[in-house]
């Protein structure tokens, strides 16, 4: 009897070890696809390339002015 009851816990723990795994990568998964599918990124990497175009165009012109 008591092997049968040791392998009903073995079992019932095996499951919630399961269930907590799972629900952890779904979680996890979750936040990630948020973190890079996120508008604010986006809009982030939207200034970033504005902000890059803009010292482009200032290194061109200094350059230019130490060319002449």
């Amino acid at each position: 009897m008591f092997t049968k009851l040791a392998t009903t816990n073995e079992n019932i723990t095996v499951i919630r070890n399961y269930i907590i795994l799972t629900a952890t990568v779904m979680f996890m998964s979750a936040g990630l696809v948020d973190t890079f599918v996120s508008p604010s990124r986006t809009a982030q990497q939207d200034r970033l390339d504005n902000y890059g175009r803009y010292v482009s165009a200032g290194l061109v012109a200094q350059a230019q002015k130490f060319g002449r």
